[in-house]
């Protein structure tokens, strides 16, 4: 197969629909699978996303829309996963279309709840893809502002290189500047991380911790990502790299984080599962606190800041104690 063939983005969220612009800047046409019908009539009628990102302009006839899972992978050879990690599994058990000749680039960053995989792991262990054939995104890039088409950075990494940096001019456009690497679980793994961190973050911000301590905040938690990934994955990474630090920081930082809100719900009072109901969209950090925390079961990594979320977010510890407790580890 001559990469990247035939595009189909999966998923009709807000970072699905930047994915799709992004496309769509570099090449001709897309197939594009949405779970539901009624997004599928809107869109066509309306020319943008009824429920996402919906200032987005979409030329119609560049876009082949699909309902069919089955159906659009048939018709593509590479597909761009972008849904939320809790309902990937509930996605791909309808799939009877073999996967083992497609492509696979995903743009989840999180973790598939239950088994404690990783994207790229699942889709081997299950589906049979080659690990040569599958990749993910990574890298500081909240859709609004690829929406805005506000300049950006994106890591592409597969274990093949050659693979990589043959679908990268795809993510090359005057607003979005990429690079390719081999370290897939790593940043896979400090996809899922940031995302807790940034829960935290947003706990300390709904307490009126301000930026000197973030900042610390900041420090300590790429020391521990960088524990982490050491030793879940013994590779020379710089965790400095945009893909590593700077998608922790415009995920802790930055107003579009949906992990930093649903935090700053819980730092000022909100329970867990209000938050959660208040929420537009997934909070992925909440599943991917619990995940890792099992996973540290067997690397018995010194994590305070992970073990922290986790004692607030599913041990229902008051967040004001244990940030308190928390702060006292810090340097």
């Amino acid at each position: 197969m001559k990469l990247p063939g035939k595009i189909a983005i999966m998923g009709g969220g807000s970072w699905a629909t930047a994915l799709a612009k992004i496309v769509l800047s570099t090449q001709d046409s897309i197939n594009w699978y949405m779970r539901r019908q009624d997004q599928v009539d809107e869109f066509m009628k309306t020319g943008h996303n009824p429920s996402y990102l919906s200032a987005v302009k979409f030329d119609v006839e560049k876009v082949t829309f699909y309902t069919d899972i089955n159906e659009v992978i048939k018709d593509s050879d590479t597909l761009i996963f972008a849904t939320p990690s809790p309902f990937l599994k509930q996605h791909l058990m309808k799939v009877t279309t073999p996967l083992t000749d497609k492509f696979i680039i995903s743009a989840i960053k999180g973790i598939v709840p239950d088994e404690n995989m990783l994207i790229a792991d699942y889709f081997t262990e299950y589906y049979n893809v080659p690990t040569e054939n599958i990749a993910v995104i990574g890298g500081p890039c909240h859709a609004e502002e690829i929406a805005l088409e506000r300049l950006s950075y994106i890591t592409l990494a597969c274990s093949n290189i050659e693979n990589a940096k043959a679908v990268a001019h795809v993510f090359q456009n005057p607003y979005l500047n990429n690079y390719c690497c081999k370290d897939v679980r790593g940043i896979e793994y400090a996809s899922v991380l940031k995302n807790v961190y940034a829960i935290v973050a947003g706990i300390c911000h709904g307490m009126k911790y301000g930026d000197n301590f973030l900042a610390v905040f900041i420090c300590n938690a790429i020391e521990e990502m960088r524990n982490f990934l050491s030793s879940v994955h013994s590779l020379e990474r710089d965790v400095t790299d945009s893909v590593y630090l700077g998608d922790l920081l415009v995920t802790a930082y930055s107003r579009f984080s949906r992990n930093r809100t649903f935090g700053t719900m819980i730092g000022k009072g909100y329970s867990v599962k209000i938050a959660q109901l208040e929420m537009e969209m997934i909070a992925e950090g909440y599943y991917g606190t619990k995940c890792i925390h099992e996973i540290n079961e067997k690397y018995k990594v010194n994590m305070p800041i992970l073990d922290a979320l986790y004692a607030i977010l599913y041990e229902k510890k008051s967040p004001t104690t244990v940030i308190r407790q928390l702060t006292e580890t810090f340097k």
